[in-house]
């Protein structure tokens, strides 16, 4: 992996700030070894930056994949009381405003010296991925620093930004980025320095339609037709396809830190043993599936190593319960196949997935953003329901025939996939007749498509729309009537080096909902 870069270029800005006002005297005292500002350019901060986008996406959500019913404590380990109770604290999920603010550093550095250099495809690319990560701060949190962030000398205490300005700056940063691709020339040494599209603007310029979609999706009960935008996004493109998931890879290896971030902490060590101990299936999850007959099951979850009952493997456990040798780690199903594939699999950032549900919810509103799905919502929602087949590589076993000998017939992803639509649950006749009927529908297969994947828009989707109805509330006696909390509270070292600013947010708990939440 690349060193970090982000101290190397604070202490290289501070450095050359303090000797602005000083004349050079003597070239001996020159320290050739100092990196200075001027030669720690994007190229050299932009790979570490984009790994430190897929780092973000893939780890530190497990708090969420437990509310939102994917998965749960083995019965091995005591459950967190907090988390569990949803009673939380200030300093519940901290390091994940700092994680995320750190990376908008570097991203922050890359636009901004590749502005001063006229490189549009290194700022292009560092804005999308910044409005990537702000439009999950303000998922998680509400108002945060925006405008006045990353200017620590004008603004040392940086007032915190509405959510929905926020909102609305996004598309506009997206727009200039948009247009800043669309006139990039690429050279080998962009190829070399974007290791998540490999110079390709049409991919970058798709992504940043996806978020773009995602953020009007987001709005969809505040905002229900938001023309001007749609427009710009079907000019420029449309949103992600198949096939075509934004993920990042600089050479993951198999080494100690060094492997691909979800397959680091949620597969197997460089050792070989298992990296994750903790996090088992949640019943909820594979009950669901189960009902369906959805072979993803086994791709979302491994079997049970020693599971209670040998014709029952997959085994999740009841979150919020208490420790139970019964449904042990050994004894309840791991994080699965589909997504644990290899120490140097590609880090997903923004999936095929959950881009073409974006994009079936919006056909299913009546949204035109062009595409090979337009005006047609049964083939976008079957189009999204297959991809998450693809992207698994999920597949039915073949079936017994009347011999009671397993059958040759071995079925492909795509085929399981028209199989799996079939079923009552999945089958797009039983979608209803009313945009809101529809659009839940899709959102709920859209839950069950990210599985593991990612529980933020999962939780996001469910604070929105209530989909799904029933996922269930940890059982955790000290929850009494609280229920699964709408944001997190501002982190306590927040609260310690900018205080007067987080007290002007007034009064918020857990239950003060967003501006798109209604």
């Amino acid at each position: 992996m690349k060193n970090n870069i982000k101290n190397v270029v604070f202490f290289a800005l501070l450095l050359s700030s303090g000797l602005a006002g000083c004349k050079k005297q003597l070239d001996i005292n020159e320290n050739p070894n100092q990196p200075t500002a001027s030669i720690i350019t994007p190229e050299l901060i932009l790979p570490n930056a984009l790994h430190g986008v897929g780092v973000q996406t893939a780890n530190g959500y497990g708090w969420l994949a437990n509310w939102m019913g994917y998965w749960s404590a083995s019965g091995s380990f005591n459950p967190s009381t907090e988390e569990s109770s949803y009673n939380i604290t200030n300093t519940f999920q901290e390091v994940k405003w700092a994680g995320i603010y750190n990376v908008l550093f570097d991203l922050h550095q890359v636009e901004e010296k590749s502005r001063a250099n006229n490189q549009p495809f290194f700022r292009g690319a560092a804005m999308i991925m910044k409005a990537h990560l702000f439009q999950n701060l303000v998922d998680i949190y509400g108002n945060v620093p925006y405008s006045q962030a990353f200017r620590p000398t004008e603004f040392p205490t940086p007032a915190y930004d509405k959510a929905q300005d926020i909102y609305a700056n996004l598309q506009l940063k997206l727009d200039t980025a948009i247009t800043l691709l669309k006139a990039a020339p690429v050279t080998s040494l962009i190829k070399s320095a974007d290791i998540v599209n490999g110079g390709n603007n049409t991919l970058w310029i798709k992504l940043a339609n996806t978020i773009k979609l995602r953020l009007l999706v987001r709005q969809s009960e505040i905002t229900p037709n938001p023309t001007a935008e749609l427009a710009k996004i079907k000019a420029n493109g449309g949103v992600i396809q198949s096939g075509e998931s934004a993920d990042v890879n600089p050479g993951y290896q198999n080494d100690v830190g060094k492997q691909s971030p979800f397959y680091g902490a949620y597969g197997l060590l460089p050792s070989g043993t298992e990296a994750n101990t903790f996090y088992r299936a949640n019943a909820y999850s594979v009950t669901l599936l189960k009902q369906s007959n959805d072979p993803r099951l086994g791709y979302f979850f491994k079997p049970a190593k020693s599971p209670t009952n040998a014709n029952n493997p997959f085994v999740g456990t009841v979150y919020g319960s208490e420790p139970n040798t019964a449904f042990g780690g050994d004894q309840t199903s791991n994080i699965g196949e589909g997504l644990v594939r290899s120490f140097n699999q590609a880090q997903w950032i923004v999936t095929s997935v959950e881009s073409m549900f974006l994009q079936a919810e919006a056909v299913a509103r009546g949204w035109d953003i062009g595409g090979p799905y337009a005006g047609n919502v049964k083939g976008a929602y079957e189009g999204a329901v297959t991809e998450s087949f693809l992207w698994l590589g999920a597949k039915y076993p073949p079936i017994r025939n009347v011999a009671n000998t397993l059958d040759s017939v071995v079925f492909t992803p795509a085929q399981s996939a028209v199989m799996f639509l079939q079923h009552p649950s999945a089958t797009w006749d039983n979608a209803g007749a009313t945009q809101t009927e529809r659009v839940n529908f899709i959102v709920r297969q859209k839950y069950i498509a990210l599985i593991g994947i990612n529980p933020l828009e999962a939780w996001n989707d469910y604070r929105r729309l209530g989909v799904p109805s029933d996922v269930p509330l940890s059982v955790n006696t000290a929850r009494g009537s609280r229920t699964i909390p709408v944001r997190l509270y501002y982190p306590s070292q927040e609260l310690a080096v900018n205080a007067a600013s987080v007290a002007a947010q007034g009064s918020v708990t857990t239950q003060s909902k967003l501006f798109w939440d209604k």
